[in-house]
């Protein structure tokens, strides 16, 4: 059975998968932008590698971004 778990990461849910374990789904508008990307490359507007790229550093963005807000917020807290 698949359970939502509590715990929230970079805008998306982790879910729990009785062969795979637990397995992160990113925000709805990250899933947008990624389909977005492999629809451009599919339709030939840009290449496969570039999209591939893009992607990577959306993504390694995201995680970077994820960990200066969370960062802060902590600081924060203890104010």
């Amino acid at each position: 059975m698949v359970r939502l778990l509590d715990r929230v990461h970079m805008g998306g849910q982790q879910i729990e998968l009785p062969a795979l374990g637990t397995v992160h789904v990113p925000a709805p508008e990250h899933i947008v932008y990624y389909a977005g990307l492999g629809l451009l490359a599919a339709l030939g507007f840009i290449e496969w590698p570039v999209a591939v790229v893009i992607g990577a550093g959306h993504l390694l963005a995201d995680q970077h971004w994820s960990h200066v807000v969370t960062g802060i917020g902590e600081v924060l807290e203890e104010a």
